[in-house]
């Protein structure tokens, strides 16, 4: 059994071939932390904790002076009982009193996982679950403790449970997924930071004492922060060194902090973000966390970006779309935006048809009267002048020239000027006495209400039934302001961010099980809402609105943090790029957008011929080595440095590639041979274009020399098949 439970030791043993996780039961009351990472045989309390009368501690054990929970290494934080260190949960009796109690009562260890209520998870194939069930016995409330242990992956995922057994209601002001004290504070702490169209910066800075945190209040997870961190040995690097990196399963407000405290540990904590967050959990009434993610690499930073890649494959996005292959895709945006007539469409469809492209996608402006950004979010009706024969129509004439057809929505807003507001003002998040904010003249509709999500699966689904759609765009192009609902009363107004996020989720499950041929991608505004949530119902996610090639190697770069190729799309815009006005070749545009999922961005009728022959030629190839790009392994082999270089290695079965983006120009270059690193030494590889030979060795340790380059943002390719 890979989770065990010595009785005399009062310890968990959660253990596979990769990684160890070891919890304590200390006074037969608390749940201590007692060990995480590279795998032990056995564990026998070598480092079993140092008792120290610490002054100034309080104790609750008064014939034990050197036990105080202030320096106790823990699984979980207490409340108002001498703990005082960032909390993972936060407790309000309706007397307004919020200490409380909770000691170990039982616990049980099963086989699989049960999926969480109402929440996106990890699938339980091959996973281990302890449960450790903690009561207050004062107010009859229950708090357990979940471990999920997956059997093939250096990988634990965790999340709380709160039960209220009492006769009355109480407030969950903090309900925290994970809290894990380790006990150092030499790390570095790694997290993605960053802004719309500049998504996934890789930040890096050593751990300072006090609280160091990242968060979102915006009602999503945000382009300013990943619902993620990391801590990594001060000498790791993408090739070697530890790492523990924790990843919330959620899409709304989030806090990931880290505290270093006065003894020498440091405390990661990750779940809701609090400040915006109360829920009332009333007698017999259960509340469930999201989930984390914990994963533990000794092989750097590429160590734990493999295991993110092939757990969230196998374990998170819809099955049905696990191995499938995606199309290469046409989006109609930045060619058309919203002016277009359906023969401009048939007339790009049909060059896109003969450049090999294999999706065909309408993007905003073809519903109500949206000629521009002010009407009609909410009236998802055609508009006859655009469309005479409506969706259908054209979907039926794309799919006649042998390509697929998708769609853009934009489902969880509303404009004022539109059908849907004068009908339902009621349906928007709105607080009284105060203005709603609009952005990007738009307004929020309140998907804590039940009667909303079942207006949008029904629109969706109008559309989905006739069989005509194989994707959909599902875009989200603003934060949340005056987060409340008409719906519920005044002690129920902090749940509604939560709720908004959970009426999301359901929209989201059944339209996607009722559907699940159907290809959806996750996008708001590019890596708005770019969370391990979202990819549980879609596969694939919009990386980013800039399309820039050089912006795209570092936004690209930092989400392989965490996503494989796979799931970040990737398209070749036009130049001068629309976002920053800069200029690179067709062939670099090419080579950044399939270290993604390649699609199109561009208007096919402006592109002169030679242009389109280049475009044919990079569908052709990018079609010949799919699966490559697509599933094969993706590592790091240089982060983009300040020039802007940078350099990526996929690797198969069959072949391999290299790409180098070598950034900005410079004199002077030093000499530069790039080593691959993780290609298997004995195996000859065969280069594609020379015809010369070379073992894996060589180029793993020996290298590739890269040639002095007189040009900004040019971009080589190396590429083998295996011997």
């Amino acid at each position: 059994m890979p989770i065990t439970f010595d009785f005399e030791k009062q310890t968990f043993h959660l253990s596979n071939s990769h990684i160890s996780y070891i919890i304590g039961i200390e006074k037969e009351k608390y749940i201590t932390h007692c060990y995480f990472g590279k795998v032990l045989p056995f564990y026998t309390g070598s480092n079993a904790l140092q008792r120290i009368d610490r002054g100034f501690a309080t104790n609750p054990d008064i014939a034990d002076r050197t036990f105080s929970l202030n320096a106790l290494p823990m699984e979980t934080s207490t409340q108002g009982t001498g703990d005082h260190r960032i909390s993972n949960y936060q407790i309000r009796r309706m007397n307004g009193s919020n200490v409380t109690n909770f000691f170990y009562r039982d616990h049980t260890i099963s086989s699989g996982k049960v999926p969480l209520n109402g929440l996106p998870s990890l699938r339980g194939e091959n996973a281990t679950t302890l449960e450790i069930m903690l009561v207050d016995e004062i107010q009859q409330l229950e708090m357990t403790l979940v471990y999920n242990l997956y059997e093939d992956h250096p990988v634990i995922t965790r999340n709380v449970r709160f039960i209220n057994h009492g006769k009355e209601t109480v407030f969950l002001e903090n309900a925290g997924s994970m809290m894990l004290d380790l006990p150092r504070n030499d790390f570095d702490m790694v997290t993605l930071t960053g802004a719309h169209t500049n998504e996934a910066n890789i930040a890096r800075q050593a751990l300072h004492t006090g609280i160091q945190k990242i968060e979102s209040s915006r009602g999503t997870s945000s382009p300013q922060h990943q619902p993620f961190l990391a801590l990594a040995d001060s000498t790791t690097d993408e090739f070697q060194g530890e790492v523990y990196a924790f990843h919330l399963v959620y899409s709304g407000n989030f806090a990931a902090q880290v505290e270093v405290e006065q003894y020498g540990s440091s405390r990661v904590q990750l779940g809701i973000q609090p400040e915006t967050f109360e829920w009332c959990l009333a007698p017999e009434e259960t509340f469930q966390t999201p989930e984390v993610v914990i994963n533990y690499s000794n092989e750097g930073l590429n160590g734990m970006s493999q295991t993110f890649h092939k757990v969230y494959q196998e374990q998170l996005v819809p099955i049905s779309w696990q191995k499938l292959e995606r199309p290469i895709l046409l989006n109609t945006w930045e060619a058309n935006y919203f002016d277009f007539k359906e023969r401009d469409l048939l007339d790009q469809a049909d060059l896109a048809k003969d450049t090999g492209i294999e999706l065909f996608v309408l993007d905003d402006g073809w519903f109500g009267q949206r000629d521009d950004d002010t009407s009609s979010l909410g009236d998802w009706f055609e508009n006859p002048a655009k469309l005479p024969q409506g969706i259908a129509g054209l979907a039926e004439k794309i799919q006649q020239k042998g390509m697929k057809f998708g769609l853009w929505f934009e489902p969880e807003m509303i404009s004022k000027n539109s059908r849907l507001y004068e009908k339902h003002p009621d349906w928007v998040l709105q607080v009284p006495d105060y203005p709603m904010t609009e952005g990007r003249r738009q307004l929020v509709l309140d998907l804590s209400q039940v009667v909303v999500q079942d207006y949008l699966i029904e629109v969706l689904s109008s559309y989905l039934a006739t069989g005509k759609i194989d994707y959909i765009k599902w875009d989200m192009n603003r934060h949340l302001t005056e987060v409340g609902s008409l719906a519920f009363p005044a002690a129920q107004q902090k749940e509604i961010s939560h709720r908004y996020v959970l009426g999301l989720y359901r929209i989201l499950e059944t339209i996607t099980k009722q559907y699940p041929d159907c290809l959806f991608e996750n996008c708001s505004s590019g890596g708005g809402r770019f969370d391990p949530g979202m990819m549980c119902y879609m596969p694939q996610t919009w990386t980013s609105d800039n399309t820039d090639a050089l912006c795209r190697s570092q936004i690209q770069a930092g989400y392989s943090y965490l996503y494989p190729p796979i799931m970040l799309g990737a398209h070749v815009s036009p130049v001068p790029n629309h976002q920053v006005g800069r200029k690179t070749s067709l062939h670099t545009r090419g080579l950044t957008a399939m270290s993604g999922n390649l699609g199109y961005e561009l208007d096919l009728t402006s592109l002169s011929d030679n242009e389109k022959n280049e475009i044919i030629e990079q569908i052709t190839f990018y079609k010949a080595h799919r699966s490559l790009f697509q599933f094969g392994k993706f590592y790091r082999l240089q982060v983009p440095n300040e020039f802007f270089a940078s350099a990526w290695l996929f690797v198969n079965d069959t072949e391999a590639a290299v790409i180098y983006f070598n950034g900005l120009a410079r004199p002077a270059v030093p000499v530069k041979n790039l080593k691959t690193h993780y290609l298997d030494d004995q195996t000859i590889y065969e280069n594609i274009d020379t015809g010369q030979r070379v073992s894996g060795a060589e180029l793993n340790y020996a290298g590739i020399a890269i040639p002095r380059i007189k040009e900004d943002f040019s971009t080589l390719l190396f590429h083998w098949k295996k011997v």
